[in-house]
């Protein structure tokens, strides 16, 4: 239970600096926080999340469906 929700925080995170990344760039002041950092965050976010899921597999925390239709 506690995976879900780290992930679920995780992914909310990601899409909040998504959005961040949206409104720098479309604010595009030259003194503000560049768009890359929280684009980079995005990703940096996006390969955490992979990372924790092919562990809890890994780990047989979570497991996969075996049948997937």
């Amino acid at each position: 239970m506690w995976l879900k929700l780290v992930i679920i925080a995780l992914l909310l995170f990601i899409v909040f600096n998504l959005f961040r990344a949206l409104f720098t760039m479309l604010r595009s002041d030259p003194g503000t926080v560049r768009m890359s950092q929280f684009l980079g965050k995005r990703v940096l976010f996006s390969a955490l999340v992979l990372v924790l899921i092919l562990l809890a597999m890994a780990t047989g925390i979570i497991t996969p469906n075996p049948r997937p239709y």
